[in-house]
């Protein structure tokens, strides 16, 4: 049986083999990790069911179209024309009437419980100004305490009011404008929040999930005491990092095509650049990303603590202050410079660029050059941290 090597020996031996580097070694450590990761079903279910879950959930969860919004009628003029304007409301697709009221003293109640986010009240005499030099008084009422579904409920009121005005033929809307918008809405047609939030949720995925399977490794060992074991081998600090990583850089990729490929045919989205500038660039946010998570799993020693770290330094960011949910132009000065330093900012761009847009190298080199300056980091971070961690 062989004698365990003395501490001091052991903490030597990674001082010796700093600066070597063999393929073989650091192949060797890719494969011991594969296998760990192989006996332990709970990380493989991390690994590759958990973007899926995921995308699924934030997929279909998340939209910020606005559609089949309840509104309440008060038609007091009780005429054609009111009934017309009703009906031009509910065939809009964007209001579904869900009751009439006799006066709208009665509307406090609905908007209270929640029954109605919209109300429209025709007085009486509605029809009948309609051709007057004045216009006939309209009264649309929305419920403010969702404040962006207001704003945007307001537009479709405006909208389906002047389309309704122009198929009646009313006087006012016949009047020929002044000047002709012909609009066109660039890269995403139909509007479809679909279309912008699935790239971004790859993005955000792709960064919590990347640095939480890194963030269990170095604990682990620690945890089960293998930690000596891997001191009093050869292995280079180098090496030791590097083969750690090469399994979650191959799961990763993995994670990256079958969340893509889900998004393009689950929910419809449309790809329109290359598909190996977004494997490159993938991958150069990816090992940074690992390299983050082996960083935070070297520093915590502990595997609970590493988690709930790298959630806090990858989830947080990457949803509040990559530009996924909140426009980064709208915020705050101090929080558009915090958002700088966000790894998922750059690698959201890059995702929305090449689905919507199809652009390439020349339009995103600036995301390409931080995350490569990403990657050197998180790397360079682990092999420090893991250097000091033998060194004690």
């Amino acid at each position: 049986m062989a004698e365990r090597a003395p501490a001091s020996a052991a903490a030597s031996a990674p001082a010796r083999a700093t600066f070597r580097f063999s393929r073989t070694r650091c192949g060797a450590i890719a494969r011991k990790e594969w296998l760990q990761l192989r006996r332990d079903p709970r990380s493989l279910l991390l690994a590759f069911a958990m973007p899926v879950a995921l995308l699924v959930l934030f997929g279909y969860a998340i939209t910020w179209d606005v559609r089949d919004l309840a509104m309440v009628v008060v038609d007091q003029d009780q005429t054609a024309r009111s009934r017309a304007l009703v009906d031009a409301f509910t065939s809009s697709g964007y209001f579904r009437q869900v009751g009439r009221l006799a006066s709208a003293t009665e509307l406090a109640g609905e908007f209270e419980r929640g029954r109605a986010r919209v109300a429209v009240v025709l007085p009486p005499g509605f029809a009948a100004g309609l051709g007057a030099p004045r216009p006939s008084p309209l009264q649309v009422i929305v419920d403010g305490s969702d404040a962006n579904t207001a704003t945007i409920a307001l537009g479709y009121v405006r909208a389906v009011v002047q389309n309704w005005a122009g198929r009646e033929g009313l006087p006012g809307a016949a009047t020929p404008p002044a000047a002709s918008v012909r609009s066109r809405v660039w890269y995403n047609e139909e509007l479809a929040s679909r279309n912008m939030i699935v790239p971004g949720l790859i993005a955000v995925i792709m960064s919590i999930i990347a640095a939480m399977l890194t963030s269990l490794t170095i604990a682990r060992e620690w945890e089960r005491g293998t930690m000596e074991q891997l001191v009093a081998t050869p292995v280079s600090r180098f090496e030791v990092v590097g083969g750690k990583l090469l399994p979650y850089v191959a799961i990763g990729m993995v994670d990256l095509v079958v969340t893509s490929t889900l998004g393009v045919a689950l929910f419809g989205v449309p790809f329109r650049g290359d598909v190996v500038l977004l494997l490159g660039l993938s991958l150069l946010f990816l090992i940074g990303a690992l390299g983050l998570g082996l960083f935070v799993s070297a520093v915590a020693r502990s595997q609970v603590l590493a988690t709930q770290t790298a959630m806090a330094v990858t989830f947080l960011p990457a949803f509040l202050l990559s530009g996924f949910m909140f426009a980064i132009d709208v915020m705050p000065r101090p929080l558009q410079a915090v958002s700088l330093l966000v790894p998922a900012r750059y690698f959201l761009v890059v995702t929305r660029g090449l689905f919507l847009k199809g652009v390439g190298v020349a339009v995103l080199w600036p995301q390409a050059l931080f995350m490569l300056l990403f990657a050197l980091a998180g790397v360079g971070l682990a092999v420090h941290a893991f250097r000091k961690e033998l060194q004690r």
